[in-house]
């Protein structure tokens, strides 16, 4: 999972100081991976 988030340069580099805005970072790469994943599937 974290190979794919990589693709995300904020999420591999840890752009963001905040922690929170880091987290918010990770779950939007994370939702956009899941919903390209069904997108592919259907």
């Amino acid at each position: 999972m974290f190979n794919r988030l990589k693709r995300w340069r904020a999420v591999a580099t840890r752009f963001d100081k905040l922690q929170l805005r880091y987290e918010t970072t990770v779950t939007i790469a994370a939702i956009d991976d899941w919903v390209t994943a069904i997108v592919k599937a259907a």
